[in-house]
Formats: C-alpha cells, structure tokens, sequence
C-alpha cells in the first residue's frame, strides 16, 4: 500500500510538471510559418484542402507565388487572398466568380502537366 507521504509527493511532483508544461508551451510559442502550410476552402460540392506548402516548396511542384496569385507585381511577396476579387457571386464578366476562377486555376494547371488531382472527389470532400 502507498503511504500518504508519497501521495502527495507524487501529486506535488504532477502539479510542478504540468506548471512547468504550461509555462514552457507560453514562454516558447511555435514560430508561424511565413506562408500558409495548407487552407481549407469552403464549396457547395463539398470543402477542399489545399496543400499550398506542396504547391511551393522546392521539394513539391515549386510554383511561384505568382503562378497563382495573378495579380503580383514583380518584386511583391504579399499575395491578397482570391476572394477580395473573386466573389462568391459576381455578375462582373471581366472577373469570374471564385469557384470558377479556381477551378479554371486548378484544373487547367493540373491538365497542363499531367499531374494531381482529376477527379471533383479528389479535392472535394463532403463533411
């Protein structure tokens, strides 16, 4: 049988170690990463998670920012998010509406090299 001495040294030792947990997890946050890792975009036809860090790193399909954000300048590195352009619903015929400016993005870029997704169940997951 455990003696209550040691009971409470061990719930003494608990405590510590989750105060130092807590303080170690506050004091030393994960960096944010410059760039998003992935988005999720919301759609009737069900959510789609893009890989952005796959889209762009190197070791990936190593576009440039540009190659999707169509509007960068040369030298810019802030790209503005599709939907400040891009409505849900846009009666503009010079600016497409977002699911059609993506998908005419994605899948025009998927044809062109063969590669990723080709079927809608392969980015759309109903949730």
């Amino acid at each position: 049988m455990v003696s209550k001495k040691e009971l409470q040294i061990a719930y003494g030792l608990a405590v510590v170690l989750f105060v130092v947990g807590v303080v170690s997890y506050a004091a030393f946050p994960a960096k944010t990463p410059e760039r998003p890792v992935r988005l999720m975009f919301t759609g009737i036809a069900g959510n789609v998670l893009f890989d952005h860090k796959a889209h762009t790193d190197p070791s990936g399909y190593a576009l440039s920012c540009r190659d999707c954000h169509h509007t960068l300048e040369e030298g810019e590195t802030e790209a503005t998010a599709c939907i400040q352009c891009h409505e849900y619903e846009s009666d503009d015929p010079d600016v497409p509406k977002r699911d059609d400016a993506f998908h005419k993005q994605c899948i025009d870029c998927h044809k062109q090299f063969g590669g990723g997704p080709q079927e809608c169940n392969s980015c759309h997951v109903l949730s």
